[in-house]
């Protein structure tokens, strides 16, 4: 039985996958690495920035020259402040739990200066309150299991009775190995993609999830 619902935030609750990974694609290929907006999906979608900045270093064979997580956090800020908005349906799912009392939080790759940012931009920051968890406070990010295990210890939930709705293949990976149900919203990752990664549901809309989490229509 599922007690309680972990949210990714990029690409989940907020509509921003598209401008970061637009901004890291250009700052890598500025840093002398050719990146493409489908490169960036691909290969740093839901996944820590320095992490991302390291396996572009590794590539690179030297230091990128600049501090890129610095640069990527002013640059997407200052988009999203104009741009950014809360993901289709995602606030009804958000009304529907709160009604339900289940509890909620948030588990990103984000810095906590990230989430806050955009949950306040896009409205979405009265349903999370202080249960909003970064990978900076965990020593491994997604793929590893650690953020997922941290969310679920602070919310008083047994990983095995939390769903996770996750947009990336790292994320989904990460949530299988934490013990969750994984629910792969595909966006901008192929539903393939994220089944092949572990999803054990994929969905196209918020609006699928409530029957997948034990609610019955009206």
């Amino acid at each position: 039985m599922i007690k309680a619902v972990v949210f990714d935030c990029d690409g989940v609750l907020v509509d921003s996958e598209i401008i970061n990974n637009a901004v890291f694609a250009e700052l890598v290929t500025r840093a002398g690495l050719p990146t493409t907006l489908a490169q960036s999906i691909e290969r740093y979608m839901g996944r820590a920035t320095v992490e991302c900045v390291a396996d572009v270093e590794r590539e690179l064979g030297r230091p990128v020259g600049f501090d890129l997580p610095a640069v990527y956090e002013r640059e997407v800020l200052a988009r999203q402040r104009d741009e950014l908005a809360a993901v289709d349906g995602v606030r009804e799912l958000l009304e529907l739990l709160r009604d339900a009392a289940v509890p909620v939080c948030v588990a990103s790759s984000g810095t906590p200066q990230e989430i806050a940012f955009r949950l306040r931009v896009t409205g979405l920051a009265e349903y999370f309150g202080e249960h909003c968890y970064s990978a900076s406070m965990v020593t491994r990010g997604k793929p590893e299991p650690d953020l997922f295990l941290l969310a679920a210890d602070r919310i008083g939930v047994d990983p095995a009775d939390c769903a996770l709705i996750e947009d990336s293949p790292f994320g989904v990976r990460g949530g299988r190995a934490a013990g969750m149900t994984v629910l792969g919203y595909a966006a901008l990752a192929s539903a393939d993609t994220l089944r092949a990664a572990g999803a054990e549901h994929v969905v196209t809309a918020m609006a699928q999830v409530p029957p997948l989490l034990g609610f019955t229509a009206a």
